[in-house]
């Protein structure tokens, strides 16, 4: 997504993930992530995220670390009401203050969980108490209240680790606390922050280097370029802190898009499958897909986000052969002359699933994913992908790489930048 923002102060924030399940992968820190992507579109800069244990000694250095170099910290998680959730203790130890009971928070509690009253016991019954010396915002879908501490002209906000939680906090609360709390600041150099994002496919990351080599020495220093790779999808994002001009990113941006325009899919940074939705209900046309190697993968991701419901319509995973045969009509004899990772057997495939389940487009895979059963002629990593359309049907055969997940995410990629091709 582009982003252009002209923010009144030029700020810095950290955020501090707490938690021992981080650091030893339990979980996975998706939090940070699109934190970061929030904080850039309000024009913060993210200098430092930092995961730490639920240790007091660990979490009170991470603060002493992060307010020696930030305005805003940001913290996520150990706010829950068991013994080995000790944020909220920390945080009086480190700002000298006590615990104290909030009844706001205690009556939003208690209507939150009326329908499940074996919920509210005394472990519960923690989640009222907080900081006194805090401000404290509604955590409008969960028991952990929003803290937020001021320290020399500096801000901690602490919310829960809960990623959905979080994420309502951060846009219902935090976002909102922070843009008040920087119009009352003026000792920050006023500037921009700019990012803009293009993706481009079918060109390796070294031989776009050298195309961009000498746009990339005659760009300002103060205008970064960076490459981002992923699935055979390359992201060049364009960045500027409080140096460029809007006009001088605009013209940047248009002379890297003439650069590439032989291999440019997408001129945002949204995901794949959101510029596909978006052709696809621009057209009023609706998609199917019927699934071998990639397992109902595609499917997952063309009905991920919210408004799918116009133009994804369904899908078959026909892994078995007998699920090809059965449901989507492929007959044996094919299956035997060519093989189920073939081009007969794809586009046979698609144009079923299309007509069984009446959409205006479907996308059929077939694959050896891997780590077996790959052959000579074909090995591990070979994905035929099938696009069935109103003016026809068409098929390809790709080479994945040798690693499972690697092969499957790739013929996703694939399938949805032909299908982003054939509706733009």
């Amino acid at each position: 997504m582009v982003h252009d923002q002209m923010v009144n102060s030029f700020m810095r924030a950290e955020i501090i993930t707490i938690g021992d399940e981080l650091l030893i992968g339990q979980v996975v820190d998706t939090n940070s992530a699109w934190m970061a992507q929030r904080l850039n579109e309000e024009g913060i800069e993210l200098y430092q995220i930092t995961s730490v244990h639920d240790d007091r000694e660990h979490i009170i250095a991470a603060l002493d670390e992060a307010f020696g170099r930030a305005d805003i910290v940001l913290t996520t998680g150990g706010l829950g009401p068991t013994k080995d959730d000790i944020t909220k203790q920390v945080m009086c130890d480190y700002f000298g203050t006590h615990l104290v009971e909030d009844t706001r928070v205690r009556e939003h509690i208690c209507d939150l969980y009326k329908e499940r009253p074996d919920v509210l016991n005394r472990l519960t019954a923690t989640q009222w108490l907080v900081p006194a010396s805090a401000e404290i915002l509604e955590n409008r879908v969960g028991s952990a209240p929003l803290m937020v501490f001021q320290k020399d002209g500096k801000i901690l906000a602490s919310m829960p680790g809960v990623p959905y939680e979080m994420k309502i906090a951060m846009d219902e609360q935090i976002l909102p606390y922070i843009r008040n709390y920087e119009l009352q600041i003026t000792n920050y150099e006023s500037g921009h922050i700019f990012h803009k994002t293009l993706q481009v496919n079918g060109i390796p990351e070294s031989s776009l280097a050298i195309v961009l080599e000498d746009y990339e020495n005659r760009k300002p220093a103060y205008i970064h370029l960076a490459y981002l790779p992923k699935d055979g999808i390359i992201r060049l994002r364009l960045s500027s802190y409080g140096e460029a001009s809007g006009a001088e990113m605009d013209e940047w941006f248009g002379h890297l898009k003439d650069l590439v325009k032989d291999y440019l899919i997408a001129e945002t940074d949204e995901p794949l499958e959101v510029i596909a939705g978006s052709l696809l209900k621009k057209r009023g046309a609706t998609i199917a897909t019927a699934e071998s190697c990639t397992g109902g993968k595609l499917a997952s991701l063309l009905n991920k986000h919210s408004g799918s419901s116009a133009f994804f319509w369904g899908s078959v995973i026909s892994y078995d052969n007998s699920v090809k045969e059965h449901l989507l009509g492929v007959p044996g004899d094919m299956i035997k002359a060519h093989g189920v990772v073939s081009e007969e057997v794809v586009v046979r495939m698609a144009n079923a699933v299309r007509e069984l389940i009446g959409t205006d487009y479907a996308i059929a895979t077939s694959g050896v994913a891997g780590p077996t059963g790959g052959t000579k002629d074909k090995p591990v990593g070979t994905v035929w992908i099938a696009w069935a359309t109103p003016d026809g049907t068409t098929a390809e055969c790709f080479h994945l790489g040798k690693l499972r997940e690697q092969v499957t995410d790739r013929a996703c990629t694939k399938a949805l930048v032909r299908l982003i091709q054939l509706l733009s």
